[in-house]
């Protein structure tokens, strides 16, 4: 596998050469000062490889720029209204362009209105680390009482609702402001920030979309975009939903095995992929990682490798270390190079990994500036975990 390390650009507080020392070889990123919708011109992507290409040189591991993740769908395609054929040609215009600087892999994802969702940034672990956590009590209590939606009944039973009651009884000013951060884009793959009435607003566009509807429209866009990317020979990869349950009454359609079967099955062609994500898949009690990786292994273009811990109500869960979670990750890892040796028959290939998150550990945790999930030590410890069990299986 490629070991690659997610980056935020120039302004995050983790440095090109944190992630040299890290061990990765790779860089995964994208130019997230562009707003969404907006098409990436070969100028723009020129400008970030020669950024990392300015930081390399004769003596250091030299950092490349390995795959894009991700180029962020708007919502106005994921709904088909308003100028959404302009922002398909706009997407369509960028793969191009990111081709054309020799970048051939692109992860991107179909979640509505918010990016991956989780409702506690500084869960605290057994060792004094900090994890990520979702809480779905919480996502109850934030419809509850920060949104103040009204048809609750309509998604949750009434044990839900009295339980999320007495929950939020035990949560402090502090509790509360931290779970708005969360959700509303607290995440670092959130360029978008909303306000309540913002987010209230976009709930309400999204009020009469089905599960169906959103498929069909995910379909019509892969139909749109995967000509462009097999003429670049690019290999697109769609992140699955994270956490894969529906949330706030909006579907979710990029969750299951089914679900991937439907959208593989929509364009039959190797640039039509998906990006493992081990963390996410797994969050969801119904899905079988492994199965998952047996019946679409042909089609991952990319791959993240997180491990997490769900909770009993069979809907929460935290991210545990990579070692101790719920996957057991020397069995995935020996079928993903199982894959790859049947690749390279031919050529050579790797398929692209990164550490998926990490836990803020040591002085991270007193750094007023970081990106939660990406701080440098906890994936540096995640990356050479995962590079001891592929030197101990090969």
């Amino acid at each position: 596998m490629q070991n690659s390390f997610r980056w935020y650009g120039p302004n995050d507080p983790v440095k090109l050469t944190d992630i040299r020392q890290a061990n990765a070889e790779y860089v995964v990123t994208s130019l997230h000062q562009i707003p969404y919708g907006e098409k990436w011109s070969k100028k723009d992507v020129k400008k970030r490889i020669d950024y990392i290409n300015k930081n390399n040189n004769s003596y250091n591991i030299n950092l490349k720029w390995n795959v894009v993740e991700s180029i962020p769908v708007h919502n106005n395609i994921k709904l088909r209204t308003k100028n959404f054929k302009k922002l398909i040609s706009n997407y369509k215009d960028t793969i191009a362009n990111i081709a054309s600087n020799n970048i051939y892999t692109i992860c991107y994802n179909f979640m509505p209105i918010v990016d991956w969702t989780r409702t506690q940034l500084d869960f605290k672990l057994p060792t004094d680390g900090l994890a990520l956590k979702f809480n779905y009590l919480q996502i109850i209590i934030f419809e509850m009482y920060i949104l103040k939606l009204k048809d609750l009944e309509k998604r949750y039973t009434f044990k839900q609702i009295k339980n999320a009651e007495k929950f939020f009884k035990s949560m402090n000013t502090n509790d509360i402001k931290n779970l708005k951060l969360a959700v509303m884009g607290g995440l670092p793959a959130s360029e978008t920030k909303y306000s309540i009435n913002e987010f209230k607003k976009m709930l309400n566009a999204y009020k009469k979309v089905t599960n169906k509807d959103l498929k069909q429209n995910l379909r019509e866009f892969i139909k749109e975009i995967m000509p462009v990317a097999e003429e670049n020979k690019v290999k697109m990869g769609i992140h699955p939903d994270d956490p894969p349950i529906p949330l706030f009454g909006v579907p979710r359609i990029v969750s299951t095995l089914e679900d991937y079967k439907y959208i593989l099955d929509s364009y039959n062609s190797s640039c039509n992929g998906m990006t493992f994500c081990a963390g996410s898949l797994a969050s969801n009690f119904s899905n079988d990682v492994y199965k998952i990786f047996s019946k679409f292994k042909k089609r991952v273009n990319f791959i993240h490798l997180r491990n997490i811990k769900k909770e009993k109500d069979r809907k929460s869960f935290y991210e545990s270390n990579h070692l101790k979670g719920d996957i057991d990750f020397v069995r995935l890892i020996k079928m993903i190079l199982k894959e790859e040796k049947r690749r390279s028959k031919i050529k050579k290939i790797e398929i692209p990994m990164r550490p998926d998150h990490g836990h803020s550990l040591l002085d991270d945790q007193s750094k007023k500036n970081f990106n939660p999930g990406y701080t440098a030590i906890g994936r540096l410890m995640g990356l050479s975990e995962l590079r001891g069990i592929i030197k101990s299986v090969i």
